[in-house]
């Protein structure tokens, strides 16, 4: 399997580079700025692209048969998602890459009926923008009817760990563990996510991860 995956130089980004690599993927890592990028992995591609130009992503991603997004907003710049999820679209459209995936946000799970967990009462204020952008980011691809897209979002607390393998999947509410923690590793995020690109069974779909 060919994949490109943008803002492979990320935290969360560089474990799903790691993650695809020891699958023997073929894989590309877009990134902004080669020079900032030290390839330890001779089997690895490079490629610099532009997350917020359209065209830089069509030929940076062309020729691959999956694309997943890493990319992370800077702070105070949250809606700049929304431009880079609309250029993700379109480009792997009009690149003609049958596949494209995401990390979502855990703030549009549910933790009671009908209230989400980026509008529950303990939310903190300084997340509600990050939480905010993912949320219409989803609601993006869910109005995309073209493209075979697929959203994990993270547990809430969302952290470099260890690759534990032992995990749950859900849908649309937070998954908590028996003492109310929601929680999920980088690496075991990772794991779930290439899981999923491999044997796809939330096509078009959000889906969540947590212990």
């Amino acid at each position: 399997m060919k994949i490109a995956i943008i803002g492979a130089n990320g935290n969360v980004g560089k474990v799903i580079l790691e993650e695809a690599l020891t699958r023997n993927y073929e894989v590309t890592a877009i990134v902004h700025n080669k020079a900032k990028y030290i390839n330890k992995q001779g089997s690895l591609k490079i490629i610099e692209a532009d997350a917020f130009d359209e065209t830089s992503l069509v030929n940076a991603i062309k020729g691959n048969d999956l694309v997943i997004s890493a990319f992370g907003p800077k702070f105070g710049a949250e809606d700049s998602l929304l431009s880079v999820t609309k250029n993700l679209i379109n480009a792997t459209k009009k690149a003609l890459v049958p596949r494209l995936m995401a990390i979502g946000g855990a703030g549009s799970l549910y933790v009671a009926p009908g209230l989400k967990l980026g509008d529950s009462e303990n939310f903190p204020a300084d997340w509600k923008p990050i939480s905010s952008a993912h949320t219409s980011a989803l609601e993006l691809y869910k109005n995309e009817n073209e493209l075979d897209w697929t959203v994990l979002s993270p547990a809430a607390l969302f952290e470099s760990g260890s690759r534990t393998g032992k995990y749950k999947l859900g849908k649309e509410d937070l998954i908590v563990d028996d003492k109310g923690a929601s929680k999920i590793s980088f690496q075991d995020y990772a794991q779930a996510l290439l899981d999923e690109a491999s044997n796809p069974k939330f096509s078009r779909q959000r889906f969540t991860i947590g212990y």
